[in-house]
């Protein structure tokens, strides 16, 4: 879900800022998401990385000029782009996908490798990946820290509204999880029953993308939305209850109090990288200790005041700006 939601708020900005390129994504047709997608589209049975043979027809079909993979993909199918003259960017978010796009014959196709979480969170190039990108002088390499819409005042007037909540005074609880995580299956339902049982304080409490167990009457549950509607949420909550991915760094960079809950192995990780500079209360999976780590920080406003001048002051940036303008630039490169 991460990497859809980052793929599609990019691909939403770039048509913005260019409305003549043609955007195209290729996707799993099982996932959620997948009908609703604004941009033609072809869906598979599963995920595109475990479809090379019509990934690579799809590529020789449409003969883009960029190809983005995003934690995703095979051999074959970036040969496919780079046979096609393609651009080709790859982007990861974790440490599998990482490898790979270190591998020497990735990083010989690749122009750029973008890794998807600040520099702090997801280290610095070892000795190895630095002396490759040295000797290859290729691909180029770039933290995109978080991607957030910009503001639409309006938009955010409207969101709020739909929701009867008013700026900063109201919680944002996004569980996230796209599919259940092994040993964590039961995750959104538990970060749920922490949103209501806020709620039940008498809190109004906006809860995304997850059908709450039992009802609470500030608890205002949300479907799964644009990540320009959700940005607004986060900039106007009090206080964001967030998993430990995307939500996390976009967060962050909107400079808002946050309780971090891990859903998934890779998570615990990054949260803690945030704990240790401050910047993020992190909880366990327990809906009763996340209920405790909210009330405790929604009253004690120099903690919440604090939280936000250490997220100010952080290397957490918004690179939206940069990364279409990134991909106009390669979308728009001759070709050979």
């Amino acid at each position: 879900m991460g990497e859809y939601a980052r793929s599609l708020a990019l691909a939403i900005a770039l048509s913005k800022r260019n409305p003549a390129l043609d955007i195209h994504f290729a996707l799993s047709r099982e996932a959620p998401y997948a009908a609703d997608t604004p941009f033609p589209k072809t869906l598979l049975a599963r995920s595109p990385t475990f479809h090379s043979s019509e990934m690579c027809d799809l590529i020789r079909r449409l003969q883009p000029t960029l190809v983005v993979f995003d934690n995703a993909g095979r051999t074959a199918q970036l040969r496919a782009a780079a046979n096609a003259e393609a651009r080709i960017i790859f982007v990861s978010s974790r440490q599998r996908q990482r490898r790979k796009a270190f591998r020497i014959r990735w990083m010989r196709m690749l122009d750029e490798h973008w890794i998807a979480y600040p520099k702090f969170i997801a280290g610095a190039p070892t000795l190895y990946e630095g002396l490759k990108l040295k000797w290859l002088r290729r691909p180029i390499l770039k933290y995109v820290d978080a991607v957030v819409p910009q503001t639409d005042p309006q938009l955010a007037a409207q969101v709020l509204a739909g929701f009867g909540v008013t700026p900063g005074h109201y919680v944002l609880v996004v569980p996230g999880g796209g599919s259940a995580h092994r040993g964590a299956e039961a995750a959104p339902q538990i970060v749920a029953e922490a949103a209501r049982q806020i709620a039940e304080r008498n809190v109004d409490t906006v809860l995304v993308a997850v059908t709450p167990a039992q009802a609470a009457a500030r608890l205002h549950p949300a479907p799964r939305m644009p990540m320009a509607e959700l940005a607004e949420l986060i900039r106007g909550a009090r206080l964001v209850i967030s998993n430990g991915g995307d939500t996390l760094l976009q967060t962050i960079a909107c400079q808002r109090p946050c309780v971090a809950v891990p859903i998934a192995g890779d998570q615990a990780h990054r949260i803690r990288q945030c704990e240790r500079r401050g910047l993020v209360v992190g909880a366990p999976l327990d809906a009763g200790e996340i209920v405790k780590a909210a009330l405790d920080l929604l009253e004690n406003e120099s903690h919440r005041s604090e939280l936000s001048a250490r997220q100010a002051d952080s290397a957490v940036l918004d690179g939206m700006e940069q990364a279409v303008e990134t991909l106009e630039r390669l979308a728009l490169a001759q070709r050979g």
